[in-house]
């Protein structure tokens, strides 16, 4: 724990590391792949690397963390927990903190320089050993619950079903080679998959798990980046993959009386499916809305199946969204054209709402969620975005 004075020295210095965040992270990036160019090439998504997007996660996690040290008001929680599950998908291993702290520590020497005193870099040294240290206890944790270590993380699966949802997503079913089962899944988990590529980079992605029968997994991938590329090009059945155990702490509630919400775009619809597969076998009448927008019928991924498993649950009622549709199209029941818009439909006050999509998608969703009154801490977001 900040001692009292650390606190002071924290609170007092952060507007400064603040304004300059956005300098310090690109530069620790900089710093971390010249001394270390196998964690760009084998560990860090190279695509978010390029377009600065790990680097704004980075930013906003450290803020949010030092802000949350210095105000009681301010909870850091769900952030950790989302890093740890994403750290521990990856397999990080308590030895790489020290690497981030020497060059982490470095950038901001350089950007700061002469505010750095003393008494400033040991506060923000504890505050980052504090942090580094609430992460690694719960990635223990989260390795224990997998059975596995950061060295036994990785695991081979067989692909042993491809299907073409759409002309861009494609469904893959994975099973152990040895045919055992594979482990079981909080129902909006996902795995990583790594893949070499063909430049010899080994990259890493995480796909949600969308449900595919006892003992298997199934993910949907749609072609958008070099490891989705390369999962389109070349995983056909047979292949072998490398996959880490299932992580995620954005899990359904599991509270039977409680409404739910379930918002999707696009290629967010794996979670919610598979969210709707376990609430479809664990039957009930629990109260279910899912709201799904995509560009048209032929962009729409696991359409039928999505139909199916709203047909199975008593609650449950389907409304989905087209904004490419062109005026005249005949609408199927429950289908609307243009934006999604939640106006009009029957939405508890007292909903859990998940939503998984676009950035704004979500942001929009969740201030329409708001004006029928349900509140923030009350609505989940799944965005398919970096974490540190």
């Amino acid at each position: 724990m900040l001692t009292d004075a650390q606190l002071t020295v924290v609170r007092d210095t952060l507007p400064a590391v603040g304004a300059a965040i956005d300098e310090i992270t690109p530069n620790f990036y900089r710093r971390l792949f010249e001394a270390h160019p196998e964690l760009e090439r084998d560990l860090f998504n190279r695509g978010n690397q390029a377009v600065g997007a790990q680097q704004r996660s980075l930013a906003a996690s450290i803020a949010m963390y030092a802000t949350a040290v210095v105000d009681d008001r301010v909870s850091a929680r769900s952030m950790l927990e989302r890093v740890a599950n994403k750290h521990a998908s990856l397999g990080v291993a308590p030895d790489q903190y020290p690497v981030v702290y020497e060059h982490l520590f470095g950038a901001i020497a350089q950007v700061l320089g002469d505010a750095v005193t003393p008494a400033v870099a040991e506060a923000w040294t504890a505050l980052y050993w504090q942090l580094a240290d609430e992460l690694i206890t719960l990635e223990k944790g989260l390795y224990a619950a997998a059975a596995v270590s950061p060295e036994t993380v990785w695991r081979t699966v067989v692909v042993a079903e491809r299907r073409q949802e759409t002309p861009h997503t494609v469904a893959f079913v994975l099973v152990d080679p040895a045919g055992d089962p594979l482990p079981t899944y909080l129902p909006g988990q996902y795995v990583s998959v790594a893949v070499r590529l063909p430049d010899g980079a080994r990259q890493i992605r995480q796909y949600s798990l969308s449900g595919a029968g006892e003992g298997r997994w199934r993910i949907g991938v749609r072609r958008d980046g070099a490891v989705s590329s390369y999962l389109h090009e070349y995983a056909f059945e047979g292949a072998r993959l490398q996959v880490s155990p299932p992580f995620g702490d954005i899990v359904l509630d599991s509270d039977p009386e409680t409404p739910l919400v379930l918002a999707s775009a696009g290629i967010g619809i794996t979670p919610v499916l598979g969210m709707l597969h376990h609430l479809a076998e664990e039957g009930g009448a629990r109260r279910v809305i899912v709201a799904h927008a995509d560009r048209t019928r032929a962009t729409h991924a696991h359409r039928a199946e999505l139909a199916e498993l709203i047909g199975r649950i008593p609650g449950a009622a389907l409304h989905t969204w087209y904004d490419e549709l062109p005026d005249g199209y005949p609408l199927g029941a429950g289908e609307s054209r243009g934006r999604i818009d939640l106006d009009g439909l029957p939405v508890p006050s007292d909903a859990h709402a998940y939503l998984c999509g676009p950035l704004p998608f979500m942001t929009g969703v969740a201030e329409q969620l708001e004006g029928v009154g349900v509140p923030r801490e009350r609505v989940w977001f799944e965005a398919f975005t970096p974490s540190v």
